[in-house]
């Protein structure tokens, strides 16, 4: 069985893992693991594999080649289980604009199977942790870009995952909302939630990350500590 540095079993182990569409090849050949409990940060700019590898390790598409684990489950044949366990924003908003933030995350609730009042009590939990009491029972025309935002990731975090799975969560957040984000993330981790996300921000992945692996074209070009990455290659 793999281990982490610490002995752990990972929360993710990523082994030659290739997808290509056509004659792109979107990754070729990533190998990770990510330590239970921390945040790991795929540092990269736009059309280096990051959605690629985030797609795959959230079931939402299937790798060519390799071997990819999440939470000890397959990513191929443990899809169910998998989905039950862990959490995921994307870059585009998930949130239904006809429905009130509110009912949003209501609806996501019960989607989870969790009871009617459970569902109000997560709902009422996340708008207030995201800031969004004041617009809850707004329908979501009324929401700013980054007020879809919060909402989104407010969404993903309903069912009080494993693992969450972010992608460039910072995009369309005013610098307030990343601060308030970023706050989340460090309460999740100490809570024990394991968090991968993915950003083209330098300071993004200081802030938050206990590693970075910097992907470009598809291949892993770097991985370490952010100290150690800034020693490695010089700020």
């Amino acid at each position: 069985m793999m281990q982490t540095r610490n002995g752990a079993e990972p929360a993710v182990t990523v082994r030659g893992v290739t997808k290509a569409y056509g004659d792109i090849h979107a990754l070729a050949g990533i190998d990770i693991d990510i330590e239970p409990a921390t945040v790991f940060a795929l540092l990269g700019p736009n059309g280096a594999g990051k959605t690629t590898l985030v797609r795959i390790l959230t079931t939402l598409i299937d790798m060519d080649e390799g071997e990819a684990r999440v939470a000890g489950h397959d990513v191929r044949r443990d899809k169910t289980r998998l989905r039950n366990i862990m959490g995921f924003a994307g870059q585009s908003a998930a949130v239904d604009p006809i429905l009130t933030g509110r009912e949003n995350l209501e609806m996501v609730a019960r989607l989870y199977h969790l009871p009617s009042r459970t569902a109000r009590e997560r709902a009422r939990d996340l708008l207030e942790q995201f800031d969004l009491e004041e617009s809850a029972d707004r329908q979501l025309g009324a929401y700013s870009g980054g007020m879809r935002r919060r909402l989104d990731i407010a969404a993903s975090l309903v069912a009080e995952p494993e693992i969450l799975f972010l992608d460039e969560p910072s995009t369309g957040l005013d610098p307030r909302g990343r601060l308030d984000l970023w706050r989340v993330i460090r309460q999740l981790v100490r809570g024990g939630t394991t968090v991968l996300l993915t950003t083209q921000y330098l300071e993004e992945a200081d802030q938050l990350a206990d590693r970075i692996a910097v992907i470009d074209r598809g291949r892993l070009i770097a991985d370490g500590t952010a100290g150690e990455l800034k020693s490695r290659l010089g700020g």
